[in-house]
């Protein structure tokens, strides 16, 4: 074993550490040491893609393991093997020398050659454990060396295998909004591409969690599959910004043999691919030969099929041929369950009336309810203060106010209030005097009209009334503002408080 060979035998012992069985054997089994210069380890490459791929997502990894088997001093570059098409012989590859420092101004630009004995091809590196790939063949040369290091967007321990591992069936709250989705989905990890749910399209707004269940979906077959099978997920935006690059670089044949080789494809966001015509027609290439081939396919998206503007005919259609499953905003009781389960996670205990009003007031998403969660729980650590209704106001006051979302309902009842000059327990009251159910019912109006609360929540914000009871005083606000000219100049100026 060459000088080489042994500075990269140590760099696999991390890389083994960091990811899991089938990206190594995907991403780091056919890379080749080539040379040693120094502290400049240069490995070989069997393809343009194959870099762009590894610069992408690995260049933190890649940075750990020459620290481990170098120095920080290590440097490393990418030999790009192309096919010429011709004989080529005796003809050293061109390295242009760039650091691992990011800041570093190495990058002369002068081509150096590796070596020069012109009795020998380019160097090889045999290990038993390798499937040798013959990349060094007559008809083959080294293309120019790059540097791994020159773009770090992404940090590749967490990227490995492009799932999140946090993400899972059994921290994911089932309830009557998603349970459709939920069920398709671990029928699919547990036989894909066997069950007729090929692909699986789930749609629904932001933050409900189709990301998380289709993660789910990948980390449950890696974990469970008794054969290997290649699980990839990627985002749209990524999957275009890849074909851009390969077009660029001529090396479309590479990016289309890769995605070919998938088992299970798993895609987010397709409505970004809307009016790119040329990556929808590789991807609906791609499409058919994974369906054709029996391999599992699922996307998400913010709207059903139908409703996908700037998108192929044939492609839509294809979409249609499994099963497309939504997710709902989240009712009550699976709102609860969240934030039990997020404390439970947090190992934070609280009043089940914070629980409760945290979530009637947040009814829009998961990200947002979790979002609040993670602030109350950061500040109430921070201050040392015990999690407590007054805390959950505030804090919920101080998210709405600073991302300027919709106005918080126990803003709309400290307006009324002070309006009416009535104290905030008379509205949660019993009380039927009608200097006290009249601004009550403005405000229950000013609720539904100003938040996305359910006719429930609203309710419980005002002493735990039924719907049925928010409805009557929201139809009689509404009577009064067409028959009471003085109640209709009220409601008006009332609105516009919350629109400044």
């Amino acid at each position: 074993m060459n000088d080489a060979g042994i500075v990269w035998e140590n760099c696999l012992k991390v890389i083994r550490q960091h990811t899991s069985d089938q990206s190594f054997k995907t991403w780091f089994e056919p890379v080749m040491p080539y040379k040693l210069n120094g502290k400049k380890l240069i490995i070989q490459v069997p393809s343009q893609f194959f870099y762009e791929w590894l610069e992408d997502n690995y260049v933190e990894l890649l940075r750990k393991a020459l620290d481990y088997s170098i120095g920080p001093d290590g440097q490393l570059e990418y030999s790009i093997v192309v096919d010429r098409g011709d004989k080529v012989n005796n003809r050293p590859p061109q390295s242009q020398s760039v650091g691992t420092n990011n800041n570093s101004n190495n990058n002369s630009g002068n081509n150096n050659s590796y070596g020069n004995n012109s009795n020998n091809n380019t160097p090889k590196y045999q290990r038993n454990d390798y499937q040798r790939n013959n990349y060094n063949t007559p008809n083959q040369e080294p293309k120019q060396v790059k540097s791994p290091f020159e773009l770090r967007d992404l940090n590749a321990l967490q990227s490995d295998s492009f799932l999140n591992r946090s993400y899972s069936f059994d921290n994911f709250i089932e309830g009557d909004c998603n349970r459709l989705a939920r069920a398709a989905s671990f029928a699919v990890a547990e036989k894909p591409s066997v069950t007729s749910f090929n692909p699986l399209m789930i749609y629904g707004g932001v933050g409900l969690g189709k990301t998380h269940l289709v993660q789910a979906i990948g980390n449950f077959i890696k974990n469970n599959s008794l054969s290997e099978k290649f699980v990839l997920y990627v985002s749209s935006e990524k999957f275009t910004s890849q074909f851009i690059n390969s077009i660029k670089n001529n090396s479309l044949q590479d990016f289309m043999s890769f995605y070919m080789q998938v088992d299970v494809l798993i895609i987010d966001d397709v409505q970004f691919l809307s009016g790119k015509e040329k990556t929808q027609e590789t991807f609906f290439h791609i499409f058919n030969h994974l369906h054709q081939s029996g391999k599992q396919i699922v996307m998400t998206s913010d709207r059903p099929p139908r409703d996908l503007e700037g998108m192929e005919d044939r492609l839509l259609s294809r979409f249609k041929w499994g099963l497309t499953a939504d997710l709902q905003s989240p009712d009550l009781e699976t709102r609860i369950a969240i934030i039990q389960k997020k404390l439970q996670h947090e190992g934070v205990e609280i009043d089940f009336e914070v629980i409760e009003y945290l979530a009637h007031s947040i009814d829009s998403n998961v990200r947002e309810l979790e979002g609040v969660m993670i602030s109350l729980i950061a500040q109430a650590s921070l201050t040392q203060k015990t999690i407590d209704l007054e805390l959950a106001k505030r804090t919920l006051n101080h998210i709405v106010t600073e991302s300027e979302k919709e106005v918080n309902i126990d803003t709309i009842i400290g307006v009324v209030t002070e309006h009416f000059q009535v104290r905030i327990a008379d509205l949660k009251s019993k009380s039927r005097l009608r200097s006290i159910v009249i601004p009550r019912q403005v405000a229950m109006y000013l609720a539904k009209e100003m938040t996305n609360l359910s006719l429930k929540s609203i309710g419980y914000h005002f002493g735990g009334r039924d719907h049925s009871t928010v409805i009557h005083a929201i139809q009689t606000v509404n009577d009064l503002m067409d028959t009471d000219k003085e109640m209709n100049n009220t409601v008006h100026k009332l609105s516009q408080k919350f629109k400044k």
